[in-house]
């Protein structure tokens, strides 16, 4: 078993995910060949809480130039982690 923190690589903080905590939905960057229960156990047993569903998605790498140079950045995997109702919430998110 892969430990949870190869997993969950870090959090993603932006508008829309800090506005999407209000309904317990967190968003992180995961490991590319991570699955749906792999994320699942990694978050609840790093943070303590109770999840009640996980939605992901793989992301494509934008490109980029420096003069005739092109190159592209790698490709990742979003996660977006909703936790039940009666959970506590995640206290890494609570001073951001």
């Amino acid at each position: 078993m892969r430990d949870p923190h190869d997993i969950i690589i870090r959090p993603i903080v932006t508008e829309a995910s800090m506005n999407a905590m209000a309904e317990k939905k967190y968003t992180f960057v995961v490991d590319k060949k991570s699955n749906k229960t792999e994320i699942k156990n990694a978050v609840e047993s790093i943070f303590g809480v109770k999840v009640a569903s996980v939605n992901t998605m793989n992301m494509t790498g934008k490109k980029k130039r420096m003069g005739i140079h092109v190159g592209k950045r790698p490709d990742w995997k979003k996660a977006i982690v909703t936790l039940t109702e009666d959970s506590k919430t995640i206290e890494f998110f609570e001073g951001i």
